[in-house]
C-alpha cells in the first residue's frame, strides 16, 4: 500500500471509485452535476461531488443505484443517509461523497458556494488578488 498522494493502490482505488461515480451518475441523468476536488484541503475525503435529480424518486433511485455498483464493482461500503425523504441524500463512499439534491433544496443549501468560500480562505492574499 502507498499513501494518499502517491501513485499506487489507494490513489487507482479512489480514483477508480471517482470515474464510478460520475459514469453512475451521468448514466442516471444526474443534471448539473458539480465535482470539487478536495485533495490535500481535507482529511475527509478527495472528491466531493454535488448533483441534482428532477423530483425525490429520481434523486431516491440515483442514490440506490450508486451505492449498488459501488458495492458490487468495488466491494466498497457505502453509508446513505436522507433516503426517505430523498429531498437531499448524501451518498458517503469515503474518498467520494457525493450530494444528490431536488434542485428548489439545492439552491437553498448551496453547497457549491460554500467550498468556494472555503477554497479561497485556503490562498494566502497574493493568489486572491491574481
Amino acid at each position: 500500500m502507498t499513501d494518499r498522494e502517491g501513485e499506487g493502490p489507494l490513489k487507482d482505488e479512489s480514483d477508480a471509485l471517482h470515474e464510478l461515480v460520475l459514469r453512475s451518475l451521468d448514466d442516471d441523468q444526474a443534471i448539473d452535476l458539480v465535482d470539487i476536488d478536495l485533495a490535500g484541503k481535507t482529511e475527509v475525503a478527495d472528491h466531493m461531488i454535488i448533483a441534482s435529480g428532477r423530483s425525490t424518486r429520481q434523486v431516491a433511485a440515483m442514490a440506490q443505484k450508486l451505492s449498488e455498483r459501488i458495492k458490487q464493482d468495488l466491494g466498497r461500503p457505502v453509508r446513505i443517509e436522507g433516503l426517505p425523504a430523498a429531498d437531499w441524500v448524501l451518498v458517503d463512499a469515503g474518498d467520494v461523497v457525493v450530494h444528490l439534491f431536488r434542485p428548489e433544496v439545492r439552491s437553498f443549501y448551496n453547497l457549491e458556494r460554500m467550498w468556494a468560500v472555503a477554497d479561497a480562505g485556503h490562498l494566502n492574499p497574493k493568489q486572491r488578488s491574481a
